[in-house]
């Protein structure tokens, strides 16, 4: 996809271009810019230049741009003006564009990572329906914006915004929400839920016409919309700002539309799960590590750089359907997360666990955006990240892959010490402690010696002499404060310490038997 074709579709309702032409190129991806990395934007890039306002910085920047052969720079209006601007933008060949006041970063990232993924893996060739690019919802949404002659947006049956026309400005301050939000006003879904709207717009395939809406006097342009169909499943829907009903003729093209949008939706989610499947077949190819690891990470544009691993997933509860759908929204969210950090990111669901490749050459920069994601997406689904070692080649990914499942699996078993992402030398020790009781769980190990006999003692007399000792050690010999963790007198827990000694012929003052109980209790007793 060119630049061009971006303005043409985002432009006067996101983004203007203010400076320069846009380039016939194809872009290379989208990144962010941030001054405090070094990370090369790919060739062709548009970058999004958060918190760029100075002249000064921006004629600095697009020079910068313009050696690295980026495409264009998106500022937030209003974009700093000036002949050094625009002269920086001519001589780097850089377009200059503007962010609507009110649109979101993040927003912004989504839907040009959306536009750009259209055969971002391998592909076949190009496909029309109807006589567009099969899955091409913006050139859909333009295309019914003229047959109808109105300001269009597709939605989903959640009323995300999926894609929508030009002429925005022509509808109301609310439809102009819709647009910068990628989803409908909450006050405006709770009017058309009470007003019945959804439920008479999901039972039929005609039309409907709303001349009104109950917003407290704010302004409405009147709105039809249809509903889109697959048999008997409701994909999304159509909307329309009308100033009157459509007329016979039009009224058909919006059906007619309708079940276009129907074909198109249905091709975009069968490419999706299509793309999704592919990519985790490569992303699984890769971390093997194995012959075809190069070529995977050639197909995913990782070739020749250092990569990081990391491993997501949820901390706890049943392996049912609802959590495999949540698993695989968060593997979906983890994807854009790290694309929003690096065009050439690559993520997907292996398993229960979402793996996600991030060129760079310092885990510790993998780790801060781990931890960025988590603090996003919330608790909804309390979740960890396992951060590799950084991999030179595919030949290194095998093992880069086993040490972020390693990390993964200590914070999964709450031995991260309250960590949510951690790397492998972060929680090393509690590493080896699984691996030792995974040994002796697969040798069937009992218990023997001194912490065997506690074991035996207290199943038959109920003591409490391991709890004791399991106390005492983990307070480092402070008596009181063993006695207090234990909840008993500092009288009675010396006594229940001298006791431990002589059941398990245990002698607490050698350095040697206290660790080996320790271990065992770690590695045996659990």
């Amino acid at each position: 996809m060119r630049l061009g074709r971006v303005l043409d579709d985002l432009g006067a309702t996101l983004l203007t271009l203010v400076h320069g032409e846009p380039r016939a190129d194809e872009l290379g991806g989208v990144t962010i810019h941030d001054p405090l990395e070094d990370g090369a934007a790919p060739r062709h890039a548009l970058v999004l230049g958060v918190g760029v306002r100075e002249p000064a910085e921006t004629v600095a920047l697009l020079r910068q741009l313009g050696r690295a052969g980026a495409a264009g720079l998106v500022l937030r209006a209003p974009v700093p003006s000036g002949p050094a601007v625009a002269a920086a933008a001519r001589e780097s060949g850089v377009a200059v564009l503007a962010l609507t006041a009110g649109a979101s970063w993040t927003q912004l990232a989504a839907m040009l990572r959306a536009m750009l993924a259209e055969g971002d893996v391998g592909g076949a060739g190009p496909e029309t329906l109807g006589g567009i690019p099969s899955g091409d919802l913006f050139a859909l949404a333009n295309a019914v914006a003229a047959l109808i002659d109105a300001p269009v947006t597709i939605e989903d049956r959640a009323s995300r915004v999926l894609a929508f026309s030009g002429r925005q400005d022509e509808a109301d301050p609310g439809r102009v929400a819709t647009v910068l939000g990628r989803q409908v006003p909450e006050r405006y879904a709770r009017s058309l839920t009470a007003s019945g709207v959804f439920r008479k717009l999901y039972a039929s395939d005609e039309p409907l016409f709303i001349d009104s809406l109950d917003l407290g006097g704010e302004e409405f342009v009147p709105r039809v919309a249809v509903a889109v169909r697959a048999g008997d499943e409701v994909l999304g829907s159509i909307w329309a700002a009308v100033r009157k009903p459509l007329s016979t003729e039009r009224t058909q093209a919006l059906r007619d539309a309708a079940r276009l949008v129907a074909l198109h939706l249905l091709r975009v989610r069968a490419g999706a799960d299509v793309e999704r499947r592919l990519r985790a077949d490569l992303l699984g190819t890769a971390l093997e590590g194995g012959p075809g690891a190069r070529d995977a990470l050639g197909r995913l544009g990782l070739a020749g750089q250092p990569v990081v691993v990391l491993a997501l997933a949820p901390v706890a509860g049943p392996v049912d359907a609802a959590s495999l759908t949540e698993r695989q929204r968060l593997s979906d969210a983890f994807a854009l997360h790290l694309s929003a950090m690096h065009p050439r990111c690559a993520a997907a669901l292996l398993g229960d666990v979402a793996y996600g490749l991030l060129p760079a050459e310092d885990e510790q920069r993998a780790v801060r955006i781990a931890e960025d994601f988590l603090e996003r997406v919330g608790d909804r689904t309390p979740a960890a990240v396992g951060v590799g070692p950084p991999a030179a080649d595919g030949a290194g990914l095998a093992g880069a892959r086993a040490g972020a499942d390693r990390a993964l699996r200590v914070l999964r078993a709450g031995r991260g010490s309250g960590r949510r992402v951690a790397t492998l030398a972060d929680v090393q020790v509690e590493a080896l402690l699984l691996d030792l009781r995974d040994l002796v769980t697969a040798r069937g190990d009992r218990p023997g010696g001194p912490v065997g006999r506690l074991i035996a003692y207290d199943d038959r007399h109920h003591a409490k002499l391991l709890e004791t000792l399991r106390a005492w050690l983990e307070a480092f010999g402070d008596v009181a404060a063993a006695a207090a963790a234990v909840h008993v007198h500092p009288n009675t827990f010396r006594y229940r310490l001298r006791r431990v000694a002589e059941v398990g012929g245990l002698d607490l003052a050698d350095p040697d038997a206290r660790f080996a109980a320790m271990i065992q209790l770690r590695v045996i007793a659990e």
